[in-house]
C-alpha cells in the first residue's frame, strides 16, 4: 500500500511539474490551509464543458440466428429478425459548437440514429447521427437545438512524443465526468484487432468502459485523441488504454461532414516493414514491396524497393502507418511520398485514386 501509494504522489508531482512547464494559462494555484500548491484545476475546468456523457436507447432488429436452421423452420414459426431492446453509456467532444459537432467512438452509436447528450451542466439534448466510420471507430454527431456549447481546441497528434503528460475525460461505467491523468506510453501501436486503420496513441491515464468517444488532452489542453478502447483482462484500467489521435480523426470527420461518408484512397502498392537486412542505414519506413500495373503509383514513378520515409512531410514509421495516411488521404488529391532508393532521396507526387483501383495493403 505505501510503495502504491508513494508511486500516485510520484506521479502526480511530475505531472504538476509538466504542467507548470507547459505555459501560463495553467500555472494557477489553490490555497489550502497548509499552503499555496500547483493544480490541474484551471486545465481541467476550461477543457471538461468540451466533453459530454452519450446515451443509447432503443430498439433494433437483428437476424434471428435459429432462422437460418431449416428445421427450426420447418416445425417452428420464427420470423427472420428479432427485435432487441438497447442501452448503453459513452463519451463524445464538441469539436464545433456553432455547428454542434461531437466527435464519439462508432462502437457507442453503431447501432442507433440518434442519441441523447448531456452536457457538464447537466443540459440534456437530442443529437443525430451524421456518420459512421468503422474502419477508425470514429462517428460524428450533431446536437440539435442547442445554444451555449463550448468547443475544445483540436491540437496535432503528429507532434506527441512519448512521455508527454495527458488527462482522460470521459464518463466510466455511467458514473459521470471523470478526470484522470497520465502520459503518453507509446505512438503508432497497431495489430489490436480493433479496427481497420490502427495508429493508437497509448496511454496510462485511466480509461474504462464508458470512456469510449472522450477526451485525451495535452497540458496545453488541446484535443490529442478520442479514448476508444482499453487492454484488460478483466475489463476495467491496468494502465493499458488506447485512443484515435486526433489528425486521424479530424480527416474521417472532415469527410463525414461534408459528404456523410468516408472514401478510402489507394494508390496501387503493397508495403512491408523495414526488414532486419535493411536497418543498417534507417531504423524506420516502409519499403515497396510491389507495385500495381497501371496504377497511380507506377504512373508517378514508385518502383519496388524505395523505401518510404515521410508522406506529406510527416515521417513515416511504419508500413500500417502509410496505409493508414493513404487510406485517409481524400480521393483525387495528391500525396508527396519522400522515398529513399538506394540511400538517395527522392520527392515524388502521386495522386491518390479512389478503392475501385489497385489496392494499398499491408504485410508485416
Amino acid at each position: 500500500m505505501i510503495r502504491a501509494t508513494t508511486g500516485h504522489w510520484i506521479k502526480g508531482v511530475a505531472v504538476v511539474a509538466a504542467l507548470m512547464a507547459a505555459g501560463p494559462a495553467w500555472t494557477q494555484v489553490s490555497d489550502l490551509a497548509t499552503g499555496r500548491i500547483p493544480t490541474l484545476a484551471p486545465l481541467v475546468r476550461e477543457v471538461t464543458p468540451a466533453v459530454v456523457n452519450i446515451s443509447v436507447h432503443g430498439k433494433v432488429r437483428e437476424d434471428n440466428p435459429l432462422y437460418k436452421d431449416p428445421l427450426f423452420r420447418e416445425f417452428f414459426e420464427m420470423p427472420k429478425q428479432l427485435e432487441k431492446e438497447i442501452s448503453a453509456t459513452g463519451s463524445g467532444v464538441i469539436v464545433d459548437a456553432q455547428k454542434g459537432y461531437v466527435l464519439t467512438a462508432n462502437h457507442v452509436v453503431e447501432k442507433i440514429s440518434n442519441a441523447q447528450i448531456t452536457t457538464k451542466d447537466g443540459r440534456k439534448f437530442n443529437a443525430k447521427v451524421v456518420g459512421r466510420d468503422p474502419a477508425t471507430d470514429i462517428a460524428v454527431l450533431q446536437v440539435q437545438g442547442a445554444a451555449g456549447l463550448k468547443a475544445i481546441t483540436m491540437g496535432d497528434s503528429d507532434r506527441l512524443e512519448v512521455g508527454d503528460f495527458v488527462i482522460a475525460v470521459g464518463n466510466p461505467f455511467g458514473l459521470g465526468q471523470t478526470v484522470t491523468s497520465g502520459l503518453v506510453s507509446a505512438l503508432g501501436r497497431t495489430g489490436l484487432g480493433k479496427q481497420g486503420y490502427e495508429d493508437f496513441i497509448q496511454t496510462d491515464a485511466s480509461i474504462n468502459p464508458g470512456n469510449s468517444g472522450g477526451a485525451l488532452i495535452d497540458l496545453k489542453g488541446r484535443l490529442i485523441g478520442i479514448n476508444t478502447a482499453i487492454l484488460s483482462p478483466a475489463g476495467g484500467n491496468v494502465g493499458i488504454g488506447f485512443a484515435v489521435p486526433i489528425n486521424m480523426a479530424r480527416q474521417v470527420m472532415e469527410q463525414i461532414v461534408q459528404t456523410g461518408r468516408v472514401e478510402r484512397g489507394r494508390i496501387g502498392v503493397s508495403v512491408q516493414d523495414l526488414p532486419a537486412t535493411q536497418r543498417n542505414r534507417r531504423t524506420e519506413g516502409a519499403v515497396i514491396a510491389d507495385v500495381a500495373n497501371a496504377s497511380p503509383a507506377e504512373a508517378a514513378g514508385v518502383r519496388k524497393g524505395d523505401i518510404v520515409v515521410a508522406a506529406d512531410g510527416t515521417p513515416v514509421r511504419s508500413a500500417s502507418q502509410l496505409r493508414n495516411k493513404v487510406g485517409l488521404t481524400r480521393v483525387g488529391s495528391v500525396i508527396k511520398l519522400t522515398v529513399d532508393r538506394e540511400g538517395a532521396l527522392h520527392d515524388i507526387s502521386v495522386q491518390v485514386a479512389a478503392s475501385g483501383a489497385p489496392r494499398t495493403t499491408s504485410s508485416n
